[in-house]
């Protein structure tokens, strides 16, 4: 059959390109080895020639992973133009991956990714149990669009699916690379392969080690420099026992243990509080910058050019350093069974074991105002995955059935306490009149610089308290996925699958230090008009008492600011299923429609604020319906391939979390829409040279509608405004070149431009509003479209260019490479915020955390 006669045919590939991967394998293990021009990939789980198959994947090889030193899989935004990735303040929970300008912010443990992650088969529950260094990597499938009868998981937005070199029972070999660039970046990275029984058993020893200092320093409200932070600190060794047997029965045995101990990450204000400039911070004793000593360079408006001027000495501002700690270790067992001629049971299970401790200063200033000192998460993941998958009917029906357990255990404690200065930031917060422009008449001031302590006589920086988030997380599902051969060159294909969640967790308090809070309490009725804002300051959500007497006030309902301890469950259940035309026009062109329900799981908020005034802590399911439609022609001596695919996806209840300034709020927005065309080619004019264009064109926005029927301020808000880095355009382009110099020795180039347009990098698109309470959705509406415009979120267009060359001698046995990452040295952001504690609406300062700047060095391997 024409289908499985190309068993042996993958993805068309060079060291400098990224195209369309659409291939199907028996089993991930089961892919055969092929020449350097291709690769095999596994992203429909059975083999078949790329450009047959209805599915738009990028894949990645060993070779453009180097080319474009890609190290993490944030760093695969250079090979995908239609992947993202962004990091914010913690080494461990705060990577967001998008597909398609699609991804769920991950600063709350109990939010699963938009994007899944799967390691040798086996899936990873959050985006930083893959953050560990990528060495000895077969190849990365990024699978764009939302996933649900191929992978264990069920994914809204797409999945990355990551392979590493399995031992090989056929000899020894192995390989070691050294490198050492600027920052003091120091890394080696190797692998053994041993076969222990000649062509039946075998095992493959591989390790990475690298150290990097920070490319931020961290200052002192002085000035002075305390360390520096956004350094690497990490090694990872993955041991592996394989087997192929005559009988064919194959599998492998993967042990892997990492550990992390990066300073991440550190924040630039890049527009400051009119708190700040109109005098009030230095009234109330903390200096004219607020107890911080970055040295500020922005013009008063909220500008990208005033980011780049602040970024230009690369410095920010801390009372402390962040830290982190992590071991990251796991089992994952792969077994093939043949049970005929025509079909194999396959079966993939995994353990894993996340242990983070992290501590930072959560207000990201010198000013002493807010800690966390302490993060402990210990998360405990069980999959399971066993699926049968042939052929029949001569060969023109494939199908596979499956199903899929897995369990998670979320254990977190999180130490909050306020720091020395924070009653000296009240001052100047309760100080500010409109917009902080000038004192409020009713300003504490009255009552000196340190009001909560004056009213109480209680010192703030005595507050402190340990907050828990539990969660056990089971997941069940069956799943199918065939493909029909209608007639030659006719394919149908009908996936669907059916999920069942069960989630039950909740928040508790376990130590707390605050008399703060009920001293202020005791006197709401006596404050008047500052009654909000002393109950909002005096109990603030994450170190206030739990469960305290609901506190009324005429004028303000104070009791929705107290948190309050929960024990909920989230269950859900939902089908998913795909259909799928592909038609070959010839040999070299073939096209496809498709349409799929894809759907990610809700779950519990597991933040202190989830529950305050009787909230519900549920967010919920996030469901997609996506359309495709896709051509992909190649000319017969592979000289030029060209793939395109244009998609639109309509999501419902669209999960959120933004950070306000002091809570997180989680929130579903019953719409929110991606479409868009995506372009991928390849071009090889002669031997050795080879150029790779590529582009996304992309519409990822919330409608004018979004809101449906909701009346809330804060999902109204977003309505007609960009998903978050979503760019509405990226390009790459790329050229790599290889030319013998002798009969040993070649000398290559490579280099590619990564172009990205402008994009917005937070959540919030303008500063809600103030509306009474009890507002029509029209009226709410009306206060939405009048409040102004955070400017400064939106990140001008960038183009990022990377370049490598170096000679290879004896047929690649050795190699020397010189290398330049973000060769022009652009100052991006990732991730905006509201500063913590620094304003309020339109007078809140605002932050943003940085990507790398340029990074070079040099690189010697060795293979063996």
């Amino acid at each position: 059959m024409r289908k499985f006669a190309s068993y042996a045919c993958g993805l068309m590939a060079c060291s400098a390109l990224t195209t369309p991967a659409f291939a199907q394998d028996t089993a991930p293990e089961a892919a055969p080895r092929n020449d350097d021009s291709v690769i095999i990939v596994t992203a429909t789980r059975r083999a078949q020639d790329v450009q047959d198959i209805p599915l738009a994947v990028t894949a990645i090889s060993p070779q453009q992973l180097e080319t474009q030193r890609v190290v993490n899989i944030q760093q695969i935004s250079a090979l995908a133009p239609s992947f993202t990735a962004s990091q914010a303040q913690l080494a461990s929970g705060s990577v967001v991956l998008r597909v398609r300008g699609i991804g769920t912010t991950s600063n709350n443990i109990g939010f699963e990714s938009a994007v899944g992650i799967f390691i040798d088969g086996a899936y990873a529950s959050r985006p930083g149990v893959a953050l560990s260094e990528f060495v000895d990597v077969e190849r990365v499938e990024v699978l764009r669009g939302p996933q649900g009868t191929l992978f264990g998981r069920n994914t809204s937005a797409g999945a990355l699916n990551i392979t590493n070199v399995r031992p090989d029972v056929t000899g020894f070999g192995g390989f070691v690379n050294a490198e050492y660039g600027n920052f003091n970046e120091r890394s080696l990275q190797g692998a053994i392969n041993v076969p222990v029984v000649k062509d039946t058993l075998a095992v493959r020893l591989t390790g990475a080690w690298r150290q990097r200092d920070g490319f931020l320093d961290v200052v002192d409200r002085t000035g002075r420099k305390i360390g520096e932070t956004n350094n690497a600190d990490q090694w990872l060794v993955r041991g592996q026992i394989g087997w192929d047997t005559e009988s064919g029965i194959r599998g492998r045995i993967i042990a892997d243990y990492s550990r992390s101990k990066s300073s991440c990450c550190g924040a630039i204000e890049l527009y400051q509080s009119p708190l700040v400039t109109a005098g009030l911070y230095q009234a109330v004793g903390l200096g004219a910058n607020g107890g911080n000593g970055q040295p500020f360079t922005a013009t008063g408006n909220r500008d990208q050019g005033g980011f780049e001027r602040a970024m230009d000495n690369r410095v920010v501002s801390a009372n402390r350093l962040p830290a982190a700690d992590i071991d990251n270790y796991g089992v994952t067992g792969e077994l093939e069974f043949p049970v005929s001629d025509n079909a194999n049971l396959i079966f993939i299970g995994s353990w894993r074991k996340y242990k983070a401790f992290e501590a930072y200063d959560s207000d990201f200033t010198a000013a002493d105002l807010f800690n966390v000192n302490r993060i402990a998460l210990d998360l405990e993941t069980w999959t399971a995955e066993l699926r049968l998958q042939g052929e029949t009917l001569g060969g023109k029906l494939n199908y596979m059935v499956g199903g899929f357990y897995s369990n998670e255990q979320i254990d977190q404690s999180i130490d909050f306490a306020l720091g020395t200065e924070y009653d000296l930031n009240v001052g100047a917060l309760l100080a500010g009149g409109t917009s902080g422009a000038s004192l409020n008449p009713l300003s504490p001031l009255f009552f000196g610089p340190r009001p909560l302590e004056r009213l109480t006589g209680i010192a703030p920086s005595t507050v402190n308290n340990t907050n828990r988030f539990q969660q056990d997380a089971t997941s069940y599902a069956i799943f199918t996925h065939n493909t029909l051969e209608l007639t030659d060159g006719l394919e149908l294909t009908v996936g669907a699958r059916y999920s069942w969640e069960d989630k039950s967790g909740g928040f508790t308090q376990t130590a707390v230090n605050n008399r703060l809070c009920p001293a202020v309490l005791s006197r709401v009725g006596a404050l008047g008009a500052l009654a909000p804002t002393f109950v909002t300051l005096g109990c603030f959500g994450f170190t206030a008492p739990v469960n305290l007497p609901q506190a009324t006030n005429p004028a303000f309902p104070l009791n929705i600011l107290l948190p309050r301890t929960f024990q909920s469950n989230f269950k859900d259940e939902e089908l998913i299923y795909t259909g799928k035309l592909a038609y070959e026009f010839s040999p070299g062109v073939n096209a496809y429609a498709s349409f799929t329900h894809g759907y990610k799981a809700g779950g519990l908020n597991l933040d202190t604020t989830a529950a305050n005034g009787g909230a519900d802590p549920r967010f919920l399911s996030e469901e997609v319906d996506s359309f495709e439609i896709g051509i992909k022609a190649q000319t017969a001596n592979r000289a030029l391939t060209v793939n395109v695919a244009a998609f639109y996806e309509d999501f419902s209840n669209f999960q959120v979390l933004e950070f306000t300034g002091t809570a997180f709020q989680t929130f579903n927005v019953p719409k929110a829409r991606t479409k868009g065309v995506e372009i991928e080619s390849l071009i090889r004019p002669a031997t050795g040279l080879t150029f790779n264009l590529a582009a996304t064109i992309l519409e990822a926005r919330y409608p004018n509608d979004c809101a449906g029927n909701l009346a809330s301020v804060t999902v109204v808000s977003l309505c007609g405004n960009e998903l978050t880095n979503a760019p509405q355009v990226v390009a790459l382009a790329g050229v790599n070149w290889d030319r013998p110099i002798s009969d040993t020795v070649e000398f290559f180039v490579a280099g590619q431009v990564r172009l990205e347009s402008d994009q917005r990098t937070s959540t919030q698109a303008i500063v809600p509003p103030t509306v009474p309470a009890g507002a029509s959705q029209a009226q709410i509406q009306a206060a939405a479209a009048a409040a102004p415009l955070i400017v400064a979120d939106i990140q001008d267009g960038k183009a990022f260019v990377n370049l490598r060359a170096g000679l290879r001698f004896m047929d690649g046995k050795y190699a020397l490479e010189g290398w330049v990452n973000n060769l022009t040295d652009e100052v991006v952001r990732g991730v905006t915020f509201n500063t913590t504690l620094r304003g309020s609406g339109f007078a809140n300062s605002r932050s943003a955390f940085t990507l790398p700047p340029r990074q070079y060095g040099v690189t010697l391997r060795a293979k063996f």
